[in-house]
Protein backbone atom coordinates (compact mmCIF):
# COMPACT_ATOMS: atom_id res chain seq x y z
CA UNK A 1 0.00 0.00 0.00
CA UNK A 2 2.73 2.46 0.95
CA UNK A 3 4.05 2.44 -2.64
CA UNK A 4 0.98 4.61 -3.29
CA UNK A 5 0.82 8.03 -1.68
CA UNK A 6 -2.92 7.95 -1.07
CA UNK A 7 -3.03 11.57 0.10
CA UNK A 8 -1.77 12.62 -3.33
CA UNK A 9 -4.31 10.53 -5.23
CA UNK A 10 -7.81 11.71 -6.20
CA UNK A 11 -10.69 9.60 -7.55
CA UNK A 12 -13.88 11.00 -9.02
CA UNK A 13 -16.51 9.77 -11.46
CA UNK A 14 -19.63 10.92 -13.23
CA UNK A 15 -22.70 9.06 -14.42
CA UNK A 16 -23.02 9.27 -18.21
CA UNK A 17 -26.09 11.36 -19.02
CA UNK A 18 -24.94 12.65 -22.40
CA UNK A 19 -23.76 16.13 -23.24
CA UNK A 20 -22.90 18.22 -20.22
CA UNK A 21 -24.21 21.66 -19.29
CA UNK A 22 -22.92 24.78 -17.56
CA UNK A 23 -23.84 23.36 -14.15
CA UNK A 24 -21.45 20.45 -14.74
CA UNK A 25 -18.75 22.80 -16.00
CA UNK A 26 -18.87 25.24 -13.08
CA UNK A 27 -19.68 22.62 -10.43
CA UNK A 28 -17.32 19.77 -11.40
CA UNK A 29 -15.14 20.14 -14.48
CA UNK A 30 -13.41 23.41 -13.57
CA UNK A 31 -12.47 21.79 -10.26
CA UNK A 32 -11.17 18.65 -12.01
CA UNK A 33 -9.01 20.79 -14.30
CA UNK A 34 -7.49 22.43 -11.23
CA UNK A 35 -7.02 19.17 -9.28
CA UNK A 36 -5.28 17.35 -12.14
CA UNK A 37 -2.32 19.71 -11.79
CA UNK A 38 -2.11 19.28 -8.01
CA UNK A 39 -2.76 15.55 -7.50
CA UNK A 40 -2.58 12.17 -9.23
CA UNK A 41 -6.14 12.04 -10.57
CA UNK A 42 -8.31 9.16 -11.79
CA UNK A 43 -11.56 10.27 -13.49
CA UNK A 44 -14.03 7.69 -14.79
CA UNK A 45 -17.34 7.37 -16.59
CA UNK A 46 -19.57 5.47 -14.15
CA UNK A 47 -21.56 3.40 -16.65
CA UNK A 48 -22.33 0.59 -14.19
CA UNK A 49 -23.80 3.19 -11.85
CA UNK A 50 -26.07 4.33 -14.69
CA UNK A 51 -27.46 0.79 -14.80
CA UNK A 52 -28.41 0.83 -11.10
CA UNK A 53 -31.32 3.15 -11.92
CA UNK A 54 -31.76 2.77 -15.69
CA UNK A 55 -31.15 -0.94 -16.25
CA UNK A 56 -34.33 -1.16 -18.36
CA UNK A 57 -33.17 1.48 -20.83
CA UNK A 58 -29.47 0.84 -21.52
CA UNK A 59 -29.57 1.75 -25.21
CA UNK A 60 -28.36 5.33 -24.66
CA UNK A 61 -25.48 4.59 -22.28
CA UNK A 62 -22.73 4.12 -24.88
CA UNK A 63 -23.47 7.36 -26.74
CA UNK A 64 -23.89 9.21 -23.46
CA UNK A 65 -20.45 8.03 -22.38
CA UNK A 66 -18.77 9.28 -25.55
CA UNK A 67 -20.59 12.62 -25.42
CA UNK A 68 -19.61 13.10 -21.79
CA UNK A 69 -15.96 12.20 -22.37
CA UNK A 70 -15.69 14.62 -25.28
CA UNK A 71 -17.05 17.38 -23.04
CA UNK A 72 -14.50 16.48 -20.33
CA UNK A 73 -11.65 16.79 -22.81
CA UNK A 74 -13.05 19.95 -24.36
CA UNK A 75 -13.36 21.54 -20.92
CA UNK A 76 -9.66 20.99 -20.27
CA UNK A 77 -9.50 17.64 -18.47
CA UNK A 78 -6.25 16.29 -19.89
CA UNK A 79 -5.20 12.71 -20.51
CA UNK A 80 -1.62 13.87 -19.98
CA UNK A 81 -2.38 15.14 -16.47
CA UNK A 82 -4.96 12.56 -15.33
CA UNK A 83 -6.13 9.01 -15.99
CA UNK A 84 -9.45 8.81 -17.84
CA UNK A 85 -11.35 5.55 -18.20
CA UNK A 86 -14.74 3.85 -18.37
CA UNK A 87 -15.74 1.95 -15.24
CA UNK A 88 -16.97 -1.23 -16.97
CA UNK A 89 -13.72 -1.52 -18.92
CA UNK A 90 -11.89 -2.17 -15.64
CA UNK A 91 -13.61 -5.39 -14.47
CA UNK A 92 -11.50 -5.39 -11.30
CA UNK A 93 -14.10 -2.94 -9.92
CA UNK A 94 -16.67 -5.73 -9.99
CA UNK A 95 -14.39 -8.19 -8.21
CA UNK A 96 -13.54 -5.77 -5.42
CA UNK A 97 -17.23 -4.89 -5.07
CA UNK A 98 -18.01 -8.59 -4.69
CA UNK A 99 -15.27 -9.16 -2.11
CA UNK A 100 -16.28 -6.13 -0.07
CA UNK A 101 -19.91 -7.28 -0.15
CA UNK A 102 -18.87 -10.33 1.87
CA UNK A 103 -18.01 -8.15 4.88
CA UNK A 104 -20.38 -5.17 4.57
CA UNK A 105 -23.54 -5.27 6.75
CA UNK A 106 -26.79 -4.69 4.83
CA UNK A 107 -27.83 -2.12 7.45
CA UNK A 108 -24.91 0.10 6.41
CA UNK A 109 -26.30 0.27 2.88
CA UNK A 110 -29.88 0.84 3.95
CA UNK A 111 -28.96 3.84 6.08
CA UNK A 112 -27.21 5.77 3.29
CA UNK A 113 -29.38 8.93 2.98
CA UNK A 114 -29.60 8.87 -0.80
CA UNK A 115 -30.97 5.29 -0.78
CA UNK A 116 -34.43 6.34 0.41
CA UNK A 117 -34.23 9.79 -1.17
CA UNK A 118 -33.67 8.32 -4.63
CA UNK A 119 -36.49 5.83 -4.16
CA UNK A 120 -38.83 8.73 -3.35
CA UNK A 121 -37.66 10.89 -6.25
CA UNK A 122 -37.64 8.06 -8.81
CA UNK A 123 -40.93 6.39 -8.01
CA UNK A 124 -41.57 5.69 -11.69
CA UNK A 125 -38.58 3.31 -11.69
CA UNK A 126 -38.42 -0.16 -10.10
CA UNK A 127 -35.50 0.25 -7.71
CA UNK A 128 -36.15 -2.83 -5.58
CA UNK A 129 -32.96 -4.44 -6.87
CA UNK A 130 -29.72 -5.60 -5.28
CA UNK A 131 -27.82 -3.36 -7.68
CA UNK A 132 -29.54 -0.25 -6.37
CA UNK A 133 -29.15 -1.30 -2.74
CA UNK A 134 -25.48 -2.04 -3.35
CA UNK A 135 -24.55 1.02 -5.40
CA UNK A 136 -22.94 2.82 -2.40
CA UNK A 137 -20.68 -0.21 -1.97
CA UNK A 138 -19.82 -0.13 -5.67
CA UNK A 139 -18.84 3.51 -5.13
CA UNK A 140 -16.68 2.39 -2.22
CA UNK A 141 -15.02 -0.20 -4.43
CA UNK A 142 -14.37 2.50 -7.06
CA UNK A 143 -12.55 4.61 -4.47
CA UNK A 144 -10.72 1.86 -2.59
CA UNK A 145 -9.59 0.21 -5.81
CA UNK A 146 -7.22 3.13 -6.45
CA UNK A 147 -6.44 3.67 -2.75
CA UNK A 148 -7.45 7.29 -3.27
CA UNK A 149 -7.01 9.41 -0.18
CA UNK A 150 -9.15 12.27 -1.49
CA UNK A 151 -12.59 12.23 -3.09
CA UNK A 152 -14.01 15.56 -4.34
CA UNK A 153 -17.70 15.68 -3.38
CA UNK A 154 -20.41 18.15 -2.53
CA UNK A 155 -21.87 18.27 0.97
CA UNK A 156 -24.74 15.95 -0.05
CA UNK A 157 -22.26 13.18 -1.00
CA UNK A 158 -20.17 13.12 2.19
CA UNK A 159 -22.17 10.12 3.48
CA UNK A 160 -20.84 8.03 0.57
CA UNK A 161 -17.26 8.80 1.54
CA UNK A 162 -18.03 8.01 5.17
CA UNK A 163 -19.40 4.54 4.38
CA UNK A 164 -16.26 3.96 2.30
CA UNK A 165 -14.17 4.82 5.35
CA UNK A 166 -16.19 2.37 7.43
CA UNK A 167 -15.81 -0.40 4.85
CA UNK A 168 -12.03 0.17 4.67
CA UNK A 169 -11.77 0.22 8.47
CA UNK A 170 -13.72 -3.04 8.77
CA UNK A 171 -11.69 -4.70 6.02
CA UNK A 172 -8.38 -3.69 7.60
CA UNK A 173 -9.60 -4.85 11.01
CA UNK A 174 -10.63 -8.25 9.67
CA UNK A 175 -7.69 -8.93 7.36
CA UNK A 176 -4.83 -6.70 8.48
CA UNK A 177 -4.03 -8.69 11.63
CA UNK A 178 -1.64 -11.30 10.32
CA UNK A 179 -0.17 -13.93 12.64
CA UNK A 180 2.70 -12.50 14.68
CA UNK A 181 1.87 -8.96 13.50
CA UNK A 182 3.37 -7.08 16.46
CA UNK A 183 6.57 -9.13 16.42
CA UNK A 184 6.97 -8.54 12.68
CA UNK A 185 6.26 -4.86 13.10
CA UNK A 186 8.87 -4.48 15.84
CA UNK A 187 11.39 -6.33 13.69
CA UNK A 188 10.60 -3.91 10.85
CA UNK A 189 11.19 -0.94 13.18
CA UNK A 190 14.72 -2.17 13.91
CA UNK A 191 15.43 -2.51 10.18
CA UNK A 192 14.87 1.24 9.77
CA UNK A 193 18.16 2.03 11.45
CA UNK A 194 18.82 3.23 14.97
CA UNK A 195 18.00 6.92 14.51
CA UNK A 196 14.86 6.43 12.38
CA UNK A 197 13.63 3.58 14.62
CA UNK A 198 13.98 5.72 17.74
CA UNK A 199 12.09 8.60 16.13
CA UNK A 200 9.33 6.31 14.82
CA UNK A 201 8.81 4.77 18.27
CA UNK A 202 8.71 8.20 19.89
CA UNK A 203 6.14 9.50 17.40
CA UNK A 204 4.03 6.33 17.67
CA UNK A 205 3.92 6.68 21.44
CA UNK A 206 2.98 10.38 21.21
CA UNK A 207 0.08 9.54 18.91
CA UNK A 208 -1.23 6.46 20.71
CA UNK A 209 -0.86 7.83 24.25
CA UNK A 210 -1.64 11.51 23.68
CA UNK A 211 -3.57 11.56 20.41
CA UNK A 212 -0.96 13.86 18.85
CA UNK A 213 -2.11 14.10 15.21
CA UNK A 214 0.98 16.09 14.24
CA UNK A 215 3.14 13.21 15.47
CA UNK A 216 1.05 10.82 13.34
CA UNK A 217 1.62 12.93 10.21
CA UNK A 218 5.35 13.18 10.92
CA UNK A 219 5.63 9.43 11.43
CA UNK A 220 3.80 8.73 8.17
CA UNK A 221 6.17 11.05 6.33
CA UNK A 222 9.12 9.28 7.98
CA UNK A 223 7.88 5.89 6.75
CA UNK A 224 7.43 7.14 3.18
CA UNK A 225 11.08 8.19 3.13
CA UNK A 226 12.42 4.79 4.24
CA UNK A 227 14.45 3.02 1.56
CA UNK A 228 15.85 0.10 3.56
CA UNK A 229 12.63 -1.78 4.42
CA UNK A 230 10.30 -3.73 2.15
CA UNK A 231 6.86 -2.55 1.04
CA UNK A 232 5.32 -5.24 3.23
CA UNK A 233 7.16 -3.90 6.27
CA UNK A 234 6.03 -0.38 5.43
CA UNK A 235 2.42 -1.57 5.36
CA UNK A 236 2.86 -3.18 8.77
CA UNK A 237 4.40 -0.05 10.23
CA UNK A 238 1.64 2.20 8.87
CA UNK A 239 -0.89 -0.01 10.66
CA UNK A 240 1.26 -0.46 13.77
CA UNK A 241 1.55 3.30 14.01
CA UNK A 242 -2.19 3.67 14.55
CA UNK A 243 -2.58 0.61 16.76
CA UNK A 244 -4.19 -1.62 14.18
CA UNK A 245 -2.99 -4.13 11.62
CA UNK A 246 -1.68 -3.68 8.08
CA UNK A 247 -3.36 -0.84 6.22
CA UNK A 248 -4.46 -2.69 3.11
CA UNK A 249 -7.17 -0.23 2.05
CA UNK A 250 -6.53 3.35 3.27
CA UNK A 251 -9.51 5.37 4.47
CA UNK A 252 -10.32 8.24 2.08
CA UNK A 253 -11.21 11.78 3.03
CA UNK A 254 -13.92 13.92 1.45
CA UNK A 255 -12.46 16.84 -0.47
CA UNK A 256 -15.38 19.23 -0.19
CA UNK A 257 -16.12 21.24 -3.31
CA UNK A 258 -18.16 24.45 -3.22
CA UNK A 259 -21.74 24.18 -4.39
CA UNK A 260 -22.18 25.17 -7.99
CA UNK A 261 -23.35 28.77 -8.28
CA UNK A 262 -24.79 28.07 -11.70
CA UNK A 263 -28.58 28.57 -11.71
CA UNK A 264 -30.79 27.17 -14.42
CA UNK A 265 -32.70 29.26 -16.93
CA UNK A 266 -35.71 29.30 -14.59
CA UNK A 267 -33.79 30.17 -11.41
CA UNK A 268 -33.77 26.60 -10.06
CA UNK A 269 -30.63 24.42 -9.97
CA UNK A 270 -29.50 23.75 -13.53
CA UNK A 271 -30.60 20.20 -14.32
CA UNK A 272 -31.64 18.20 -17.38
CA UNK A 273 -34.66 16.94 -15.46
CA UNK A 274 -35.87 20.54 -15.13
CA UNK A 275 -35.27 21.35 -18.80
CA UNK A 276 -33.44 24.55 -17.85
CA UNK A 277 -29.92 23.95 -19.16
CA UNK A 278 -27.42 25.46 -21.54
CA UNK A 279 -25.18 22.67 -22.79
CA UNK A 280 -21.49 23.14 -23.47
CA UNK A 281 -22.11 22.53 -27.17
CA UNK A 282 -25.21 24.69 -27.70
CA UNK A 283 -24.75 26.91 -30.75
CA UNK A 284 -24.56 30.68 -30.49
CA UNK A 285 -28.11 30.85 -31.82
CA UNK A 286 -29.38 28.35 -29.24
CA UNK A 287 -27.67 30.22 -26.40
CA UNK A 288 -29.12 33.51 -27.60
CA UNK A 289 -32.62 32.07 -27.88
CA UNK A 290 -32.54 30.28 -24.50
CA UNK A 291 -31.39 33.33 -22.57
CA UNK A 292 -33.76 35.70 -24.39
CA UNK A 293 -36.67 33.44 -23.44
CA UNK A 294 -35.72 33.33 -19.76
CA UNK A 295 -38.48 34.39 -17.35
CA UNK A 296 -37.88 37.69 -15.55
CA UNK A 297 -39.42 39.51 -12.58
CA UNK A 298 -43.20 38.92 -12.93
CA UNK A 299 -43.78 42.55 -11.88
CA UNK A 300 -42.31 43.77 -15.18
CA UNK A 301 -45.32 43.17 -17.40
CA UNK A 302 -44.58 46.22 -19.55
CA UNK A 303 -41.27 47.81 -20.55
CA UNK A 304 -42.07 50.83 -18.37
CA UNK A 305 -42.77 48.76 -15.23
CA UNK A 306 -39.97 48.82 -12.62
CA UNK A 307 -38.64 45.47 -11.39
CA UNK A 308 -36.60 43.94 -8.60
CA UNK A 309 -33.37 42.10 -9.62
CA UNK A 310 -33.49 39.89 -6.52
CA UNK A 311 -36.69 38.32 -7.88
CA UNK A 312 -35.32 37.75 -11.37
CA UNK A 313 -33.54 34.55 -12.53
CA UNK A 314 -31.55 36.63 -15.02
CA UNK A 315 -29.84 38.52 -12.21
CA UNK A 316 -28.62 35.21 -10.77
CA UNK A 317 -26.72 34.65 -14.02
CA UNK A 318 -25.30 38.15 -13.79
CA UNK A 319 -23.76 37.13 -10.45
CA UNK A 320 -21.88 34.35 -12.26
CA UNK A 321 -20.94 36.10 -15.49
CA UNK A 322 -20.69 39.87 -15.08
CA UNK A 323 -18.71 42.33 -12.94
CA UNK A 324 -19.77 44.66 -10.14
CA UNK A 325 -20.22 47.64 -12.46
CA UNK A 326 -22.66 45.65 -14.57
CA UNK A 327 -24.51 44.50 -11.45
CA UNK A 328 -24.99 48.14 -10.44
CA UNK A 329 -26.15 48.99 -13.96
CA UNK A 330 -28.72 46.17 -13.80
CA UNK A 331 -29.97 47.11 -10.34
CA UNK A 332 -30.40 50.79 -11.16
CA UNK A 333 -31.82 50.20 -14.63
CA UNK A 334 -34.25 47.45 -13.59
CA UNK A 335 -35.62 49.28 -10.55
CA UNK A 336 -36.12 52.49 -12.52
CA UNK A 337 -37.33 50.75 -15.71
CA UNK A 338 -34.40 52.49 -17.40
CA UNK A 339 -33.45 49.27 -19.22
CA UNK A 340 -35.58 46.52 -20.69
CA UNK A 341 -35.27 42.82 -19.93
CA UNK A 342 -33.74 41.97 -23.31
CA UNK A 343 -31.19 44.73 -22.82
CA UNK A 344 -30.39 43.27 -19.37
CA UNK A 345 -29.84 39.82 -20.86
CA UNK A 346 -27.38 40.88 -23.57
CA UNK A 347 -24.20 40.96 -21.40
CA UNK A 348 -24.96 37.40 -20.23
CA UNK A 349 -25.45 36.17 -23.79
CA UNK A 350 -22.08 37.65 -24.73
CA UNK A 351 -20.30 36.25 -21.65
CA UNK A 352 -21.67 32.70 -22.02
CA UNK A 353 -20.90 32.66 -25.74
CA UNK A 354 -17.34 33.84 -25.10
CA UNK A 355 -16.79 31.26 -22.33
CA UNK A 356 -18.00 28.36 -24.46
CA UNK A 357 -16.28 29.31 -27.73
CA UNK A 358 -12.89 27.61 -26.98
CA UNK A 359 -14.63 24.61 -25.40
CA UNK A 360 -16.79 24.14 -28.48
CA UNK A 361 -13.80 24.45 -30.77
CA UNK A 362 -11.98 21.66 -28.91
CA UNK A 363 -15.17 19.54 -28.80
CA UNK A 364 -15.54 19.82 -32.57
CA UNK A 365 -11.95 18.60 -33.01
CA UNK A 366 -12.60 15.55 -30.82
CA UNK A 367 -15.95 14.83 -32.52
CA UNK A 368 -14.22 14.76 -35.89
CA UNK A 369 -11.48 12.46 -34.58
CA UNK A 370 -13.13 9.66 -32.53
CA UNK A 371 -10.03 7.48 -32.86
CA UNK A 372 -8.10 10.01 -30.75
CA UNK A 373 -10.74 9.76 -28.02
CA UNK A 374 -10.59 5.95 -28.13
CA UNK A 375 -6.80 6.05 -27.87
CA UNK A 376 -7.04 8.29 -24.80
CA UNK A 377 -9.51 5.88 -23.21
CA UNK A 378 -7.45 2.80 -24.09
CA UNK A 379 -4.32 4.30 -22.53
CA UNK A 380 -6.26 5.45 -19.47
CA UNK A 381 -7.86 2.04 -19.08
CA UNK A 382 -4.46 0.33 -19.10
CA UNK A 383 -3.14 2.66 -16.41
CA UNK A 384 -6.28 2.17 -14.33
CA UNK A 385 -6.15 -1.62 -14.67
CA UNK A 386 -2.49 -1.69 -13.63
CA UNK A 387 -3.33 0.20 -10.43
CA UNK A 388 -6.41 -1.96 -9.87
CA UNK A 389 -4.48 -5.21 -10.26
CA UNK A 390 -1.95 -4.08 -7.64
CA UNK A 391 -4.75 -3.49 -5.15
CA UNK A 392 -6.48 -6.79 -5.87
CA UNK A 393 -3.27 -8.77 -5.37
CA UNK A 394 -3.11 -7.49 -1.79
CA UNK A 395 -6.85 -7.89 -1.19
CA UNK A 396 -6.89 -11.48 -2.47
CA UNK A 397 -3.81 -12.32 -0.44
CA UNK A 398 -5.34 -10.86 2.72
CA UNK A 399 -8.54 -12.85 2.15
CA UNK A 400 -6.74 -16.12 1.45
CA UNK A 401 -7.52 -16.11 -2.28
CA UNK A 402 -4.05 -15.67 -3.76
CA UNK A 403 -3.51 -19.22 -5.00
CA UNK A 404 -0.12 -20.45 -6.16
CA UNK A 405 -0.12 -21.75 -9.69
Amino acid sequence: MSSVDSQRRVLSGMRPTGRLHLGHYHGVLKNWVKLQHEYECFFFAADWHALTTHYETPENIEQNVWDMLIDWLAAGVSSGSSTLFIQSQVPEHAELHLLLSMVTPVSWLERVPTYKDQQEKLRDLDLATYGFLGYPLLQSADILMYRAGLVPVGADQVAHVEITREVARRFNHLYGKEAGFEERAEAAVHKMGKKAAKLYSKLRKAYQEQGDSEALDTARALLKEQQNITLGDKERLFGYLEGGGKVILPEPQALLTPDSKMPGLDGQKMSKSYGNTITLRDTTEQIDEKIRRMPTDPARVRRTDPGEPAKCPVYQLHKVYTDQATHEWVQQGCRSAGIGCLECKQPIIEAVTAELAPIQERAADFESNPDAVRLILNEGTERAREAARDTLIEVRQAMGLQYRQ
